[in-house]
C-alpha cells in the first residue's frame, strides 16, 4: 500500500515520535513493507514513518532508490551515537517538495537502532548515507532539514509555502 506523503505544516512532522515496542508481528513487517513502497513511489532515499502521518520512531533508507534491494536499511528507535567530519550539499524533503537547499551535516556517523524482530544493532554510514540516516533521525525527532539553513533561508521557504497554501496549491 502505498501511503501519501504529509507535507510541511502537518504537526506531526514537528513533534517527536513514540517508541516502538512491539516487534517481530506481520503487522509491523506489513507496515515496512509499505514504508519502502511508498517511498519508492515518491522516488526518495529515505522516508520516516511521521511523513507517512504516523508517529513512530521508524524509518527505512534505501540510497539506491530501489535499484539494490541490498541497500534496504530498516531502523526502529535509531539513535546517533558517534559523528565525525562534515559535508555540505543540496538537500530536499519529501514532506517538501519542490524545495531544496545546501545543507552541511556530519560525514560519517555511527547510528544505533533495533530491526524489526527488535535486535539491537549498529551500523555506520558515510557521504549520501550519512547524510539519510541523520536527515531521517531527524525525522523521527520533530525537526526537518530547513532547520539546518539559515533562519532566512528558512523564513523565506515558508512564506512560499503559506502563498501555496492559500492558493490552493500545498496540502
Amino acid at each position: 500500500m502505498v501511503y501519501p506523503i504529509v507535507k510541511l505544516g502537518d504537526p506531526v512532522l514537528e513533534r517527536e515520535a513514540e517508541t516502538v515496542t512491539e516487534f517481530g508481528t506481520p503487522e509491523l513487517e506489513k507496515f515496512l513493507a509499505d514504508m519502502f513502497e511508498s517511498m519508492y513511489a515518491a522516488k526518495g532515499v529515505g522516508l520516516a514513518a511521521p511523513q507517512i502521518g504516523i508517529g513512530k520512531r521508524i524509518a527505512v533508507i534505501d540510497t539506491s532508490a530501489g535499484e539494490d534491494h541490498g541497500d534496504r536499511v530498516v531502523l526502529i528507535n535509531p539513535e546517533v551515537i558517534s559523528r565525525e567530519g562534515a559535508q555540505t550539499s543540496e538537500e530536499g524533503c519529501l514532506s517538501i517538495p519542490g524545495f531544496r537547499e545546501n545543507v552541511t551535516r556530519h560525514n560519517k556517523v555511527i547510528v544505533r537502532a533495533q530491526n524489526a524482530k527488535g535486535e539491537w544493532f549498529e551500523m555506520t554510514g558515510e557521504g549520501l548515507l550519512a547524510r539519510a540516516l541523520l536527515h531521517e533521525t531527524d525525522h523521527l525527532d520533530g525537526t526537518l532539514y530547513i532547520m539546518h539553513v539559515s533562519p532566512l533561508k528558512r523564513d523565506l521557504i515558508r512564506r512560499k509555502i503559506r502563498k501555496m497554501q492559500k492558493l490552493g496549491e500545498w496540502g
